[in-house]
């Protein structure tokens, strides 16, 4: 039987999707762990971008300051926080974009309820937004992982967002490119898509997040579309007069 608009509407918000943030929908992370390279190396620790990625990428601000502290051997100086939140907003401000096909992904699943769950803090999270233009889109729907109890890869986060935007966990979809994302993903009782669209992107990093327990894992927005909609058909909630 052939679904109506209205129908096709319910399906759709039968489900949610959460985001992940950082290599999800702002293509951050390259730019983020330049900075902190560069601040690495400063301190006297010469340290290469792909460092950055494998050594603190995906933590939650204290676990870097304590990764780093121990690359160190010493505390970091106290303006050091600071000293790297200052110098990444300002290249966000002039470099930072949306990974691609992120809007129109968005656009296709407008009636699904949506929000961000993101590792990054507040205060990062709305600069962003803001310099994409797409606060409205998440409007009162962001959530960090500065507020819940535990980081990735526990559930914590994915939790708090399900809760927030009012669904089950079993209906979420996350989109997600960090394996510490998927397992905590998995843990919340979701369905999870690894997706490898961002500029940080390495070789072999699908079978990291398949390893992980991706459900999918998807080069492209495009490719997420069509899981996404094949999700929604064969997992919909019964439709009274469908």
């Amino acid at each position: 039987m052939r679904l109506t608009f209205d129908q096709r509407r319910k399906l759709q918000m039968s489900w949610a999707l959460i985001f992940d943030f950082d290599g999800v929908i702002a293509d951050s992370e390259v730019l983020s762990n330049t900075t902190l390279a560069e601040i690495v190396t400063e301190l006297g620790v010469p340290t290469t971008l792909e460092d950055a990625y494998r050594d603190y990428m995906g933590k939650r601000f204290h676990e870097v300051i304590a990764a780093i502290e121990q690359t160190l051997g010493r505390s970091l100086p106290a303006g050091f926080a600071d000293d790297y939140q200052k110098r990444t907003l300002a290249r966000f401000r002039t470099d930072l974009r949306a990974i691609t096909g992120v809007h129109e992904f968005i656009a296709t699943f407008r009636e699904m309820p949506r929000g961000i769950a993101s590792s990054s803090s507040p205060d990062r999270l709305t600069v962003c937004l803001e310099v994409l233009g797409m606060e409205a889109l998440f409007q009162g729907r962001v959530f960090s992982a500065s507020t819940v109890a535990r980081g990735k890869p526990h559930p914590d986060i994915f939790l708090h967002a399900a809760a927030g935007i009012g669904v089950q966990p079993e209906r979420c979809i996350i989109i997600e490119d960090s394996a510490s994302g998927v397992i905590a993903g998995r843990a919340a009782g979701a369905t999870v898509v690894g997706l490898l669209a961002a500029a940080h992107i390495r070789h072999g990093h699908g079978a990291v997040l398949a390893d992980a327990g991706a459900h999918y894992v998807v080069n492209t927005y495009r490719e997420a579309e069509e899981v996404v909609r094949n999700l929604v058909r064969e997992r919909p909630i019964r439709i009274p007069g469908g």
